[in-house]
């Protein structure tokens, strides 16, 4: 739960708030409550400004101050009148054919101030940063060289156009944020409550027992099934690191290896079906495509990225000299009644995939699988706990505070997304990207691979994909990488930025649980992540990766997709039967790309490169062993 500030005389009334926020969503989400989408973002980014403003201070050092707690409650009360009144107003505005009065004008700049501040508090300066450079292009665009020029709007008119159309701030991002984030954001809380933790921890450790880096694997199974609810690669780190990271230094690993190793784990968790972090139901928004065909398309990059992170684990512990570990697991249970126990979580998350896949919508699965998650739980323990109510409203609790930061950040892309429609902006970066590619689509790759990676730094990964998918993927759309294809490149990049130095967010935050140099836990996690620098563009030229091509292009993806990842990082660790020279690296390298890239007579070649590194490796092991 976020930390608050003491606002108030009592946390109570802040968890009440909390609780309400939750269960009202709750209950539009179900059908029980109705309203319309323009009430229901309204409303969702009203009481999300009451409890960002509470529980985050203007600064960490002003949280006890008295002036600074007098400001809050302006800003809670004037985001909450200025809610209302748009609410009373939004019908006649919209009939009207968009005719707004002064007042309508006074609250809407009350509304776009506090999104800025709210962003600001929630996500950080970076965003906020962003967001007012593009806030700010329809003033200064007349004034503006070359192609960016435009003939710019007044004030006015981008305040209404921004809080009382479904374009701007109350857009899909919010309208994503107010449906699916949230049920998701309680499902996770559910989870953590009842015991889910526990129990995958448990399985992972005792999945990767005996095995060489039996504590990193354990670290990137665990990661994964976490991370792929939490919606932060940070907040990933920072929950499962703590456990994970002391095993990884007990086993062997140095500290910032095994930063770098959770810090990989937890970016992956962002990417993993069938939640991937939250933002793939906005992609699904924005792209226009079912939910079940994000989770299909992103099913085998995940895979490829785990399977990256496992060999790189492996190969890691081989170069180290860590042996097999057979340290038995602290909890006396047999594995088969631990899978028992945890059966209640096994079915929740069968259901989930399965109801999806039948058609249901994200949220309404989820609600099913949070049911069937309660209920389960009871049957197992064979009685109803007295504090089950708490730790379901608890969770509902949880699940509203975890919200609030990502609303705040939906709400600030909705001011990107309306200046970029606004202005024709959008358009534009496309031209300037196709002009600085001179055509080449591979140019432009690597152009919106650098801005992906820049304006993601710092950012959620549902923050940043909101942004990319509004600045950067029409670019790539408009060279002629289809949409799908498309959103997915800026979204890895989005997640891998938390990795990137020198802003690798989840590196620092692994680094700072390892007591490690934070820059070289992230220098080493963006090391270890090699080969996910190059997915993106292997998938943009081999639909196969996506499982977009026909069932032999799909097949033979699944291969070449595997071998090369595993040839790039034995690259990267340099390592197979023994340790490789530079030459033998390089060679690794150039067979891991020739296998990503889709293309028969590339992909021969680079088998051929493999068999006779492993030849030379194989044959060199056996000369130094006399």
């Amino acid at each position: 739960m976020l930390k608050s500030h003491r606002l108030f005389q009592s946390e109570k009334v802040l968890t009440v708030v909390a609780f309400l926020f939750g269960a009202y969503h709750l209950l539009v989400v179900s059908g029980v409550i109705s309203v319309s989408t323009m009430e229901m973002r309204l409303t969702h980014l009203m009481l999300a400004f009451v409890l960002v403003f509470a529980r985050k201070p203007i600064t960490p050092s002003l949280a006890a101050n008295r002036f600074a707690r007098g400001i809050d409650l302006v800003l809670i009360a004037a985001g909450v009148v200025a809610s209302i009144w748009l609410l009373s107003r939004w019908k006649a505005i919209a009939f009207s054919g968009g005719m707004t009065n002064d007042t309508d004008y006074l609250a809407g700049i009350v509304i776009v101030a506090l999104v800025f501040e709210a962003a600001r508090r929630g996500v950080g300066l970076i965003l906020a940063g962003i967001t007012l450079l593009f806030f700010l292009y329809p003033f200064v665009s007349p004034y503006l060289p070359g192609i960016l020029e435009s003939r710019g709007y007044g004030f006015e008119r981008v305040v209404a156009f921004l809080t009382t159309d479904t374009q701007g701030i109350y857009g899909i991002p919010v309208g994503v944020a107010a449906t699916y984030i949230i049920v998701f954001t309680i499902f996770g809380a559910l989870l953590s409550r009842l015991g889910a933790g526990e129990f995958f921890f448990e399985i992972s450790f005792r999945l990767t027992r005996g095995m060489r880096a039996a504590s990193a694997k354990s670290a990137v199974l665990f990661s994964a099934l976490i991370g792929m609810v939490s919606g932060s690669a940070a907040g990933n780190v920072a929950v499962t690191g703590t456990l994970t990271i002391p095993l990884m230094k007990r086993e062997g690993y140095a500290p910032h290896q095994a930063a770098a190793v959770e810090a990989v784990a937890s970016t992956g968790g962002q990417i993993m079906p069938p939640v991937m972090g939250a933002a793939a139901f906005i992609m699904a928004e924005v792209v226009g495509v079912s939910y079940t065909e994000i989770m299909a398309t992103g099913l085998l990059p995940a895979l490829l990225f785990f399977a990256t992170a496992f060999i790189v684990v492996h190969l890691r512990a081989q170069r180290s000299g860590i042996e097999p570990q057979t340290e038995p697991s602290s909890d006396p249970r047999s594995t088969g009644r631990v899978l028992f126990d945890g059966m209640p979580f096994i079915i929740t998350f069968g259901l989930l995939v399965g109801l999806m896949l039948i058609g249901y919508s994200p949220f309404k699965a989820s609600l099913w699988a949070m049911g069937a998650m309660i209920v389960s739980v009871c049957l197992w323990k064979r009685r109803i706990e007295r504090d089950l109510l708490r730790q379901i409203c608890g969770s509902i609790v949880d699940g509203a505070n975890g919200v609030v930061t990502i609303s705040a950040a939906c709400a600030a892309a909705g001011i990107i997304a309306g200046v970029l429609g606004m202005t024709g902006l959008g358009s534009k970066i496309a031209v300037l990207i196709d002009m600085g590619s001179g055509g080449s689509l591979m140019i432009a790759l690597v152009l919106t691979m650098v801005v992906s990676i820049i304006l993601g730094m710092g950012l959620p990964t549902t923050a940043a994909y909101l942004i990319l998918a509004t600045v950067v993927a029409p670019a790539l759309v408009k060279m002629g990488v289809p949409v799908l294809t498309a959103h997915f490149f800026v979204f890895y990049f989005g997640c891998i930025s938390t990795i990137t130095p020198p802003v690798a967010l989840a590196a620092y935050v692994a680094g700072g649980i390892a007591k490690a140099d934070i820059n070289k836990s992230g220098w080493t996690a963006a090391a270890y992540a090699a080969p996910s620098f190059l997915l993106p563009f292997a998938f943009c030229f081999g639909p196969g990766l996506l499982l977009q091509g026909g069932w032999v292009a799909n097949i033979a993806a699944v291969i070449t997709g595997f071998l090369g990842v595993a040839a790039i990082a034995i690259a990267v660790i340099g390592v197979l039967h023994d340790r490789l020279p530079v030459l033998a690296r390089v060679a690794a390298a150039l067979a891991g790309v020739l296998l990503l890239f889709q293309d028969m007579i590339s992909a021969a070649a680079g088998i051929a490169v493999m068999a006779m590194l492993w030849i030379f490796s194989h044959l060199r092991l056996r000369k130094n062993a006399y």
